[in-house]
């Protein structure tokens, strides 16, 4: 072999100039080629998640390359122990830097992803995106935090008992918070309940849901009051969704009582008539006359009818207490109340006393 050749390998500026060309080499292949390559195979997918993550992780394989091929050049010219400290310090660094950016944006293109698929994946929805896009930030910084000291050699074991102390005064802190928000994220997984429906809480609050948060859920009452509700709260009450089962329409009760002695045949057609022509009313299922009871002084009825929504339920319920009334009276057919009859068995002294 020439001699001039064995010099040439031999010297070291040659190893760190050939290392360095060939990492730039590599950069050059994998941006022209291989990533090209995986845009033809990408290019029949049916979502462009796959091309936004070819963007996103093309240029730092290509500084990669670069930096493996600069660092590979300067570990050849052999610096001293504290010249290759700072350099590679610092090669590391850029290095953590340029993947800590491509993690946070592949995070946030995944999450969007799994966000259009609430169907399969309800726990990710677009009302949740946030919670788990401040996750994402936290992980990727804390491993950019962890990688960059790893890059300085320096000792991670104060910094971990550190940040472990911080976490666990930031929980007691934050704890109403944090049990809000993860409330929040697992009533959106649950879906008991959705904006639009009538929801009874612990049987005290009653409204219409508005809005369904990551701390909280407003309700609007029929008073028209809107009241907000801490997610932790709602995970822990009873939940009665009147929108929710096979259908929406909620069925209302009246309660009647008639005179004993009244034709009961004529008291369930006049009870039943009286749900005809009633808009809040539904067609389906049909109203219906259940004989309840033998009261103290009365036959008890139950008229059962359906309204379309929940939120029809005062106006039906008032329009069918007015026609039963009157139709009552109309038919003869008599309404008991409570009466008392009270007996003397002897007349006061003090009144006979006055008579007299």
């Amino acid at each position: 072999m020439n001699p001039d050749f064995n010099e040439l390998l031999n010297n070291k500026y040659a190893q760190a100039l050939a290392l360095f060309l060939a990492g730039l080499v590599a950069a050059i292949l994998a941006r022209a080629v291989v990533f090209r390559m995986l845009h033809v195979l990408t290019r029949s997918s049916k979502t462009d998640v796959d091309d936004q993550l070819a963007v996103v992780l093309r240029w730092p394989v290509v500084w990669t390359f670069i930096l493996l091929g600069l660092g590979g050049g300067i570990q050849a010219l052999e610096p001293s122990p504290r010249l290759a400290y700072w350099i590679f310090g610092t090669l590391k660094t850029i290095l953590v830097i340029v993947w800590s950016v491509a993690a946070g944006r592949v995070g946030t293109i995944l999450l969007q992803l799994l966000s259009r698929q609430a169907d399969r994946l309800p726990l990710i929805q677009p009302k949740t995106l946030p919670l788990f896009e401040m996750v994402k930030k936290i992980t990727v910084a804390g491993g950019f935090v962890y990688f960059l000291l790893s890059a300085w050699d320096l000792n991670l074991t104060t910094w971990l008992a550190s940040a472990g102390v911080l976490g666990i005064a930031v929980g007691f802190a934050a704890k109403d918070t944090l049990a809000n928000l993860f409330s929040g994220v697992f009533i959106m997984a649950d879906s008991p309940y959705k904006v639009g429906d009538y929801i009874y809480l612990d049987d005290k609050l009653r409204g219409k849901v508005t809005d369904i948060g990551l701390r909280s859920t407003r309700i609007l009452t029929r008073d028209d009051i809107e009241v907000t509700v801490p997610n932790a709260v709602v995970a822990a009450a009873k939940i009665v969704n009147e929108s929710a089962g096979p259908h929406e329409k909620l069925r209302i009760r009246v309660k009647i009582g008639v005179a004993y002695g009244s034709d009961v045949d004529q008291v369930e057609i006049a009870l039943l008539g009286c749900c005809e022509g009633i808009e809040e009313l539904a067609d389906e299922p049909h109203p219906r006359v259940r004989m309840r009871a033998f009261g103290e002084s009365s036959l008890d009825f139950e008229l059962l009818a359906w309204t379309e929504q929940p939120e029809l339920r005062g106006r039906a319920l008032h329009e069918l207490n007015k026609r039963v009334y009157k139709t009552l009276i109309r038919e003869g057919i008599q309404i008991p109340f409570p009466q008392r009859d009270l007996h003397l068995k002897e007349m006061p002294v003090r009144l006979r006393d006055a008579e007299s």
